[in-house]
């Protein structure tokens, strides 16, 4: 059966169905909006885009490694504020012929990237469309806490990551190649797998400045230099670079963004968290330097003249 035999609202009931609400929904899918809750009184808010053949194909991902890597690259962006993901909206458009069980799995990937942080499906939308494309909304609470920005970085300070670099870039580069490929390598490009962990620890060792590498270290590290007002010095033997990554590893972990590992400034004489690792500093200036020179371009723009 296809969702344009099942219909709209058939295909709404059959997802909402296969959706759990935590405890920080107040009321879930069904009515006009949801009811979210807000301890805090600050709701985080974010919102992203995904576009079949721009961000996923259906040729290498399947619907459920779909969810998953759109649930995921959203609650990231939530976590790296320093809050707890509570709940995703989900607008998703499809072409009437895609089978209702390719639907329905695509929602349990969201789901379950969803339990990982306690967080719910709280409602949504369905229309057809020419191919896949998935708009998703995170929100997030803040528990108390300041939010952990871009601006706060200040010269003396630690540069450190937390997650996998480059191992994202290197599968999707090897299923662009057409040979043989590493199987967990091309599993990091299908379905990331953020260290959510990572923006309570951040924000519990008194981390300066916090985000989300999602279009690239570099690129990504030059938003806080930017936004602090400062450079950013990255030490090249510091960067973790597996051989498995292969001879465009160091290429790939300055450039490659989908692993959704998060990049932070912390005071220098604080104590790293466990699983964080140093790989440069905050210092005077503007931009960022590998080894003290400019790396020149790479990272994500979604214009494809200004992609390295």
């Amino acid at each position: 059966m296809t969702i344009g035999d099942l219909g709209e609202f058939g295909l709404i009931a059959g997802i909402t169905q296969r959706l759990t609400s935590g405890p920080s929904v107040a009321l879930g899918p069904g009515d006009d909006a949801a009811v979210v809750n807000a301890p805090d009184g600050r709701v985080v808010a974010t919102t992203d885009l995904l576009v079949e053949g721009r961000h996923f194909r259906l040729d290498w991902s399947g619907p459920y490694d779909i969810g998953r890597k759109a649930a995921a690259q959203n609650l990231a962006d939530v976590v790296a504020m320093g809050a707890r993901p509570t709940a995703l909206l989900v607008g998703f458009g499809a072409p009437a012929h895609t089978a209702v069980e390719w639907a329905q799995t695509l929602a349990d990937g969201l789901r379950d990237e969803c339990d990982l942080v306690g967080a719910s499906v709280a409602g949504g939308d369905v229309v057809r469309a020419g191919s896949v494309v998935l708009a998703i909304t995170a929100l997030g609470d803040l528990g108390g806490r300041r939010p952990l920005t871009r601006s706060g970085a200040r010269p003396g300070d630690v540069v450190a990551v937390r997650g996998r670099l480059g191992y994202a870039a290197a599968g999707l580069a090897q299923l662009l190649a057409g040979g043989a490929c590493d199987p967990e390598l091309v599993d990091a490009h299908r379905r990331p797998r953020p260290p959510y962990e990572a923006g309570t620890e951040a924000a519990e060792h008194g981390a300066t400045a916090l985000l989300d590498v999602s279009d690239g270290l570099v690129q990504d590290l030059g938003h806080i230099a930017a936004a602090s007002g400062v450079r950013i010095e990255l030490d090249g033997a510091a960067l973790p670079v597996p051989a498995r990554l292969g001879p465009d590893g160091r290429h790939h972990v300055l450039t490659g963004g989908e692993d959704h590992a998060f990049a932070g400034t912390f005071p220098q004489a604080t104590r790293l968290p466990d699983g964080w690792r140093a790989i440069g500093r905050v210092a005077e200036g503007t931009g960022v330097l590998v080894d003290g020179a400019e790396y020149g371009r790479g990272g994500w723009d979604h214009f494809p003249d200004k992609n390295g």
